[in-house]
């Protein structure tokens, strides 16, 4: 079963980023929403857990809430996607269901 996991809490805030990670199945996809998307920039404590997890795990950003926080998808890690609201529907329609974590 495929599933699309969304973080909307800032992986420096809680750990519902860590957790998802450790917890999402191989062919799931994680998307990151609102503060979640500082966990998505380059060169932080959290870049390599989700450079790493990319071997099985589809990842994406959405970009207004990037923008929103004064962030450029140019500092995005590589390899994560960045979507707009319509992408977020379409990967929400893609997968089985849909977990948010908290």
């Amino acid at each position: 079963m495929t599933m699309l996991h969304t973080v909307n809490k800032s992986p420096f805030e809680r750990n519902a980023l860590d957790s998802c990670i450790s917890l999402a199945k191989a062919g799931s996809s994680i998307l990151l929403t609102e503060d979640g998307v500082v966990g998505a920039m380059q060169g932080t404590s959290h870049s390599k857990k989700i450079e790493e997890a990319m071997a099985n795990i589809s990842f994406y950003v959405l970009g207004p809430d990037l923008k929103a926080r004064g962030l450029s998808e140019s500092n995005v890690v590589n390899g994560v996607k960045v979507v707009d609201y319509s992408g977020f529907v379409d990967l929400a329609a893609d997968h089985e269901s849909v977990q948010s974590w908290l």
